[in-house]
């Protein structure tokens, strides 16, 4: 009982940092710190609850929310800040699976796929917010996704179910996506 709510804490953290990588690695390290459903002191990946640690993500958080316009100007920073994702996603993953000596490493695979899910899901639902609203609003959407992922790594700690309504939510959305994406080439070999 115990692996499958370390394995549904990993999948709903990984999927939270698929949205934004920093805080909801800050909100698990701050879990394991005070000991809250998750303790990572005396294995491999007890750096996560340290102090510097912890600093680290917070500075990280905040200074890419500061910078996010110049991050989605360049094409090399989106795809670094994407990158950060993934692999926050398999950390996240594995850290929870070796928090009670089970093999950290398939972590790695599952942790990433969590994490792409939700990163794919929230790119289009965030693009498509983007394209409704003005420049303003707009300015504002990283705010609520970093909002939303530090809720969806609170409740996937406590309410470790939670991912799996989660991922049932991102892999429709990725659907849709998908499906709107052939419907716009199946109309262009129309017009041929």
């Amino acid at each position: 009982m115990k692996l499958i709510i370390d394995i549904l804490q990993g999948l709903g953290l990984s999927q939270a940092a698929g949205i934004r990588p920093f805080l909801p690695a800050l909100v698990a390290g701050a879990a394991a710190r005070a000991d809250l459903l998750i303790d990572l002191e005396g294995t491999d990946f007890a750096f996560m609850e340290r102090p510097w640690w912890l600093a680290l993500l917070a500075v990280a958080g905040i200074l890419s929310l500061l910078i996010h316009r110049i991050i989605e100007g360049s094409i090399a920073l989106s795809a670094a800040l994407a990158g950060l994702c993934l692999g926050m996603g398999g950390l996240l993953f594995c850290a929870l699976l070796s928090d009670d000596g089970y093999t950290w490493w398939p972590g790695i695979p599952a942790g990433v796929a969590g994490a792409w899910l939700s990163q794919t899901a929230v790119r289009d639902i965030l693009g498509q917010a983007g394209a409704r609203l003005d420049e303003h609003a707009r300015g504002h959407l990283p705010i609520f996704a970093e909002g939303v992922a530090i809720v969806l790594a609170v409740l996937s700690i406590f309410a470790p179910p939670v991912a799996l309504v989660s991922a049932g939510f991102f892999a429709w959305r990725v659907v849709i996506a998908r499906r709107r994406g052939a419907g716009k080439h199946a109309g262009l070999r129309i017009l041929r």
